[in-house]
């Protein structure tokens, strides 16, 4: 199981990742769909 809490990441002054929390139970398939420069890449890079 992953599970976060207000994850929140910035570069520089700019917020890549504001206040995400996401629960992920075992066996369970995740997909991240977003615009370009959302914070995808950013939080899987995190976890």
């Amino acid at each position: 199981m992953i599970e976060v809490r207000g994850l929140t990441r910035y570069y520089g002054h700019h917020p890549a990742v504001i206040d995400l929390s996401v629960s992920i139970s075992e066996h369970e398939i995740v997909g991240f769909l977003g615009l370009n420069g959302a914070g995808k890449s950013t939080t899987l890079k995190i976890l």
